[in-house]
């Protein structure tokens, strides 16, 4: 198969792309077609790799307002609807809800997916069917899952046995949540306990982490300490860090120095951190988003996630990577044109440095022939227009195509 014209990541001039074997096998300004050889022109449209979810709860995508509604709208009342909702899983109802989800994600271009997954519940029934659903899934989707303790390692019966549980059964990454622990000792006991189960079994780690605008929630400096102790440095991802947002530039400054040089990545979820931060304020309301612009300024690596799809922590989401780029850019002040043209690069290669993707990721010959084509010239375009993934190339295989609408101004 060959693919004429494209605009690979905002290319200045376009290229072709010829497709082997599920592989890129030639990459080049002008190549010839071979006699009988199916050939596509994509006609300088934006070529990417696969956009990247990098934290999103499968297991509880499609519940919200069910059985309640989170009317406060505020993380730990999502976290009581939520409590209630476990009560109806079974493993059926886990899995037609993640087909659906995995679906929505590949009609936006989306091929690999970070899923957090409870596991305080003693069956782990979430657990065992996603692991089961995401090899039936796989034509669609990489599903990378977190063994994620939603209420607590210590603070929940049995929290340390669970995990270990969830860890026996193919949990890919190991998770934590400290700020919901009932006290600091018991939030810096998980965390250790959570990376030296980790670091034992050769694992991921991703941590919610200080998700709160409480700026005495500290736990990233734990974790960034722990990572670099035990040398797992860039398998560490601490996700939201929310209190960031609210500690002081000079304490900021101090905890830079150890961020950098645990060589940890971050997660930013801009829509649900927006939506969820705040909440104790009147005026001036913060925004709860952490520091992107500076930690992306001191190199240190941050993607973007959508963490919530219609559920009791956010009550809306279709699995567009593009909508969380696009109030990730508003809500940290990083509307620069470079930044705007560079920022794809949040839900792509940063995202695919959080999953330690490696060579498997990549528009580059050799690799897996996986790319999204998107309705536009560049990415400035196409995150202006909102401009559809028209088509999903998984292994050389056309997973997605969507067909743009026509608009008409009548009078």
């Amino acid at each position: 198969m060959l693919y004429q014209n494209a605009c690979i990541e905002n290319a200045k001039e376009t290229q072709d792309i010829r497709v082997e074997n599920g592989l890129f096998a030639e990459i080049a300004p002008r190549i010839a077609p071979r006699e009988n050889e199916e050939v596509k022109d994509l006609e300088g449209r934006l070529v990417l790799p696969p956009f990247i979810e990098p934290h999103v709860h499968l297991d509880a995508t499609l519940t919200a307002g069910d059985p309640v509604w989170n009317m406060s709208g505020t993380l730990f009342e999502g976290i009581e609807c939520w409590a209630k909702r476990k009560d109806k899983l079974n493993a059926e109802d886990v899995k037609e809800r993640v087909r659906r989800a995995v679906k929505l994600y590949a009609s936006n271009g989306v091929q690999f997916i970070r899923t957090h997954v409870d596991v305080t519940d003693p069956s782990l029934v979430a657990l065992k069917a996603i692991l089961d659903v995401r090899e039936e899934l796989r034509n669609l989707a990489d599903i990378q899952i977190v063994a994620f303790p939603q209420e607590g390692i210590l603070s929940f019966p049995n929290g340390k046995e669970l995990m270990e549980e969830a860890v026996r059964l193919g949990a890919d990454a190991v998770g934590a949540i400290p700020h919901f622990e009932f006290t600091r000792e018991y939030g810096v006991e998980s965390l250790n306990f959570a990376c030296e189960l980790a670091a034992k079994n050769g694992l991921l780690m991703d941590v919610h982490c200080d998700e709160t605008d409480d700026d005495q929630s500290r736990g990233l400096e734990t974790l960034a300490t722990r990572a670099l102790e035990l040398g797992l440095k860039d398998k560490v991802t601490a996700s939201h860090t929310c209190a960031m947002h609210s500690y002081s530039n000079a304490y900021v400054l101090k905890l830079m120095r150890l961020l950098k040089m645990s060589g940890i990545n971050f997660v930013a979820n801009p829509l649900v951190n927006t939506h969820l931060e705040g909440r104790a304020d009147t005026y001036p309301k913060r925004r709860g988003v952490t520091r992107v612009k500076e930690l992306s300024e001191a190199g240190i690596n941050v993607a973007f996630g959508n963490d919530d799809l219609f559920d009791p922590w956010y009550p809306m989401g279709c699995g567009s990577m593009r909508d969380t780029v696009y109030l990730g850019l508003h809500v940290t002040q990083m509307m620069g044109y470079h930044d705007i043209m560079n920022s794809y690069r949040f839900v792509t290669e940063n995202a695919a440095k959080v999953l330690h993707l490696g060579e498997s990721y990549g528009i580059a010959e050799g690799r897996p022939a996986s790319f999204a084509v998107l309705e536009a010239k560049d990415w400035y375009e196409a995150l202006s227009n909102n401009a559809p993934v028209v088509l999903s190339v998984r292994k050389g295989e056309v997973i997605a195509r969507t067909q743009p609408a026509v608009k008409q101004v009548l009078r």
